[in-house]
């Protein structure tokens, strides 16, 4: 088998042409045979006058080898992309996303596009965008609170690390001193899982703002593709009907007598669209399947990394709280003047530039006992709670 159609001939047509190019054969392997190339011999003989099937069984009965003497035909493919291929396309453009009971009522056929796995692929792959959207926000969203958690950490380190300094009483000392800086510790541990939590978001970002979307860029290509080569295909039927429909009535039609250049240049069009569909529809599901496997593996493993950053600061907080049991109560003397600030030690302006507007809110009197090494009044404070 050479691997070719052909058409046209005596009586209708006056050339016979090549209507189609089958993939996997010796005439698509040679590479240089077009759709819509006209056959002017067979062999070194000649086929002018002779109809289709002289033709054919002239190819057929040449043995292993046979001779193709043919005249290209030179076209512009713009030329064939007409209205009526644009108007194609938008058809099949409303008809993919139709029921099939709505398009059968409308009477669109849409059955040779509703077993398009690569098009229902970017269905999924529109749910494991909204999947990914979702799962980068809550991380964000959980980075800035545990940020808000960690300032306030190391906030409150910093004020009773002042108020040890302050403290006369070496046990309040130590007690106050150790109380701020296991916060500022538990905030430089929770520092380090923002780092590490860090890097999972850019890597989730980039897949649902690179990977996801250049997928579905090249699936949109492949689908642009797919309906003009569709159009195309209608194209050659309508205008084979047509023929079918004169020979009938056995009139002529002035396109078909004159050589058929507008039949031959959209089997020319046809066969360059269904080319490039071929070549996208590859494209499209050599990227698919890379990406279900970096979704697979992917969200795995930045999971993995998110609950094991999580987990490692929680024990890691864990242990650093459990350092301060029977820390507290501590005594501390109020009578000296540890606490006679000249400024409210909360506060972090001149207390000379600007007056003390805070209400003087009034408290419940401390416990008092007498401590047994100065004999001063000594106020038991309890920040175990």
């Amino acid at each position: 088998m050479v691997g070719i159609s052909i058409g046209g001939g005596y009586p209708n047509c006056p050339c016979v042409y090549v209507v189609q190019i089958f993939d996997n054969t010796p005439a698509s392997r040679e590479g240089t045979l077009e759709s819509g190339d006209e056959i002017t011999m067979v062999n070194n003989r000649s086929v002018k006058g002779k109809t289709k099937n002289e033709v054919v069984k002239a190819i057929q009965g040449s043995g292993r080898d046979v001779v193709l003497t043919y005249n290209k035909l030179h076209a512009d493919q713009e030329q064939g992309n007409t209205l009526d291929i644009i108007l194609k396309k938008v058809k099949h453009r409303i008809v993919e996303h139709m029921s099939s009971s709505t398009a059968d009522s409308l009477g669109l056929s849409r059955a040779i596009l509703c077993n398009d796995s690569l098009v229902k692929k970017l269905q999924e792959l529109e749910r494991n965008a909204d999947l990914y959207r979702g799962l980068v926000g809550y991380i964000q969203s959980l980075m800035k609170h545990y940020f808000e958690l960690f300032r306030a950490h190391k906030q409150l380190g910093d004020v009773f690390s002042e108020v040890a300094v302050r403290e006369s009483l070496e046990r309040a000392n130590q007690a106050f001193h150790k109380y701020g800086e296991t916060h500022r510790n538990m905030a430089k541990t929770g520092v380090k899982m923002l780092k590490i939590m860090k890097p999972i978001l850019i890597d989730l970002g980039t897949f649902l703002t690179k990977a996801i979307p250049d997928t579905e860029l090249t699936v949109q290509k492949y689908a642009d593709a797919k309906f003009e080569y569709l159009s195309y295909c209608l194209k050659v039927k309508e205008m084979d009907d047509e023929e079918v429909a004169i020979n009938q009535m056995q009139e002529s039609l002035y396109r078909v007598e004159t050589g058929n250049y507008e039949y031959r240049l959209v089997l020319r069009c046809r066969q360059l669209a269904r080319i490039r569909f071929s070549k996208l529809r590859s494209d499209v599901s050599v990227k698919l399947d890379l990406l279900d496997q970096k979704h697979v593996q992917d969200i795995l493993f930045q999971l993995q990394r998110l609950i094991t950053a999580i987990s490692r600061y929680n024990d890691e907080a864990a242990k650093e709280i459990r350092e301060l049991i029977g820390l507290f109560p501590v005594e501390m003397d109020l009578k000296e003047d540890v606490f006679q600030y000249k400024q409210n030690p909360f506060q972090r302006f001149d207390s000379e530039d600007h007056e003390d507007l805070s209400p003087s809110v009034p408290s419940e009197a401390p416990q008092t006992l007498p401590s047994p090494s100065t004999g001063h009044e000594m106020n038991i404070i309890d920040l175990s709670e």
